[in-house]
């Protein structure tokens, strides 16, 4: 048999051909089995991510459900009134200017003989004001009166008014004094007694 090659370079060694299209076509195995590989890593990935996605979702609905039913549980009024309770004992507590000892000095200063303090209640008025409301026993009005005076003329003690008033089987005077307690509104003020006022005073 004669094999004639016609073309004008003749090319007889086609093994080096065979083998860079078989390194090509290794490649490309290669190239495409890391694609597949990688895929199917992502769709892994993407169900897991999915499936968490679902569990958190779920999560949040049994929260939510949790806090509806905690909020139907509370009373509204009775967490409102414990606020303004703490609120005003906070307030007390940071204005740092209410001091039980000195205001019992201003008492003991200014109480007549025959006047009784039987309570002290103080709490934070909305202007941010210590107020006073002082439950007091006296033998009459002119005692309560003179009592009124005295705490008026340390000028520690604004707005002084009695908001209830009542006479007691003993025919002693129970009164309810009600007053803004400004401490600090005249340093220098001396607790002495005053001086006595003049008789019918104010009541």
């Amino acid at each position: 048999m004669i094999r004639n090659n016609l073309s004008t370079r003749p090319f007889y060694n086609t093994a080096a051909v065979r083998l860079w299209l078989g390194v090509a076509a290794a490649v490309v195995v290669l190239a495409t089995g890391f694609n597949v590989v990688q895929v199917l890593r992502y769709s892994n990935s993407n169900t897991e991510l999915v499936m968490h996605s679902q569990d958190d979702e779920a999560r949040a609905a049994e929260l939510r459900r949790s806090a509806q039913t905690l909020r139907a549980s509370v009373d509204v009024a009775q967490v409102d009134s414990v606020s303004v309770d703490a609120r005003q004992a906070n307030d007390l507590i940071e204005r740092r200017t209410f001091s039980w000892t000195e205001l019992f000095n201003r008492f003991e200063h200014t109480l007549p003989d025959d006047v009784r303090i039987t309570g002290v209640r103080p709490s934070v008025d909305k202007e941010r004001r210590i107020l006073l409301v002082v439950s007091v026993l006296a033998r009459g009005v002119d005692d309560v009166n003179q009592f009124m005076e005295n705490l008026d003329q340390t000028r520690a003690f604004a707005e002084l008014h009695s908001r209830q008033e009542q006479v007691t089987d003993s025919g002693q005077i129970e009164s309810s004094l009600e007053m803004i307690y400004e401490p600090k509104s005249d340093a220098a003020a001396t607790l002495a007694v005053p001086a006595p006022a003049a008789a019918g005073g104010r009541r």
